[in-house]
């Protein structure tokens, strides 16, 4: 009995009871899956909790293109359209009483003569009755002598007595009926003359055949009208047909540019005549511009001219910055706090340069080069400066 006790007092010393340390391993691990637990939950709330939009970022100024176009001289022209024609043209037609065409010696394109001979007219008749004229001169000579040779002789018997005063004074009125006869019979002659000379058809001035309506045996007269179209010395002109405004810009003697439609080829002319009326109907007049003959400048054809009218000091923009409307013509500016600005001008000469600025602008605006139709007014901008286009300088 002791020794068993003994055994088991011995036991208990050397195996002590493991009760603490378990409850002790117990907490911790309760503890990490309560921070386990809490961490999932937390993150599954993060997870499913809805979230809110995220504010959308700042739209960008839209960017515009501008130019600030300043003042230069332009040189101003203005540009109009008309039909070529002789500046001097000549109707050319029968000048006495005709009869049949014998030949016809020229042809629309040549040059002639002041004077030259453009057709014949049959002259038989008239040679023959010119021919009796010059007869009846010859009749009237020797009816004249004779009349003078009896005067002569009447004058010798009057010392005689033979011959009273009253016959020498019927003799001397004969004598100078005879003289006053051949005087009548050379003018008949003359006139005879002058109209076989009017049977050839001549060129009144020098110049250039443009047009012939006459041919060999056809029977004309006084009143067949124009024979031929001279062009006097060959001169052309321009016939253009400009608004009253852009007349009262033009004066005499300025230069212009002519080019025949469907030719790339200008020719140098000048404004040599200006319309002193105004169609009441058409508020229009015509300026005449001169040029020199060329064989490609064909009276009747269409062309175009161009004519300088002096130089304009103003802002000078390329064709994109100008718009229009009903309301008339205009640009946008970016102005102050780069907003969008509708600004009216008034627009002057076009040409390849671009577009002159008569009023509206004073140069120093910043004009929106293109896409001004896409703008509104009072839009804000980002202004993106460009030098203007080359070739917009003058």
């Amino acid at each position: 009995m002791n020794i068993e006790q003994g055994f088991s007092t011995g036991s208990a010393m050397t195996d002590p009871s493991p009760a603490p340390a378990r409850r002790l391993g117990g907490r911790r691990g309760l503890l990490i899956a309560a921070v386990l637990t809490l961490a999932i939950a937390v993150a599954l709330f993060a997870w499913l909790r809805p979230t809110k939009p995220a504010a959308p970022a700042a739209s960008p100024l839209p960017r515009v293109t501008v130019v600030v176009p300043g003042r230069q001289l332009v040189a101003g022209s203005i540009s109009t359209t008309g039909t070529l024609a002789a500046r001097r043209e000549m109707p050319v037609g029968v000048a006495g009483e005709g009869g049949i065409v014998t030949r016809v010696l020229v042809e629309p394109g040549t040059w002639v003569a002041a004077g030259q001979v453009l057709a014949t007219i049959d002259r038989s008749v008239q040679v023959q009755e010119g021919a009796g004229l010059a007869a009846s001169i010859s009749v009237a000579r020797a009816d004249a002598a004779l009349a003078q040779s009896e005067l002569d002789r009447a004058k010798a018997l009057v010392s005689r007595g033979f011959i009273s005063k009253a016959d020498i004074d019927r003799k001397t009125a004969t004598r100078d009926a005879a003289n006053a006869r051949v005087r009548v019979a050379q003018a008949q002659y003359g006139e005879a003359g002058a109209k076989i000379g009017r049977l050839d058809i001549r060129a009144p001035a020098a110049g250039l055949v443009l047009t012939r309506a006459v041919e060999p045996g056809q029977v004309v007269s006084s009143g067949s009208g124009t024979l031929f179209r001279v062009a006097k010395g060959g001169e052309m002109e321009l016939a253009a047909r400009l608004p009253e405004q852009d007349l009262a810009r033009l004066r005499i003697g300025l230069p212009a540019r002519v080019t025949p439609v469907g030719m790339t080829t200008s020719f140098a002319g000048t404004i040599w005549q200006l319309s002193p009326v105004i169609d009441p109907q058409t508020r229009q007049g015509v300026a005449r511009i001169a040029v020199p003959y060329n064989p490609a400048l064909r009276p009747g054809g269409f062309a175009a001219a161009s004519i300088s009218s002096g130089s304009v000091d103003a802002p000078l923009l390329p064709d994109s910055a100008v718009l229009s409307d009903a309301t008339g013509n205009y640009v946008y500016i970016v102005g102050a706090g780069d907003k969008v600005q509708r600004r009216a001008v008034k627009v002057g000469d076009v040409s390849d340069a671009g577009i002159t600025i008569v009023s509206g602008l004073s140069g120093d605006e910043r004009v929106v080069l293109a896409a001004g139709a896409f703008l509104n007014i009072g839009d804000k901008v980002a202004p993106v400066r460009a030098a203007l286009p080359a070739k917009t300088a003058s």
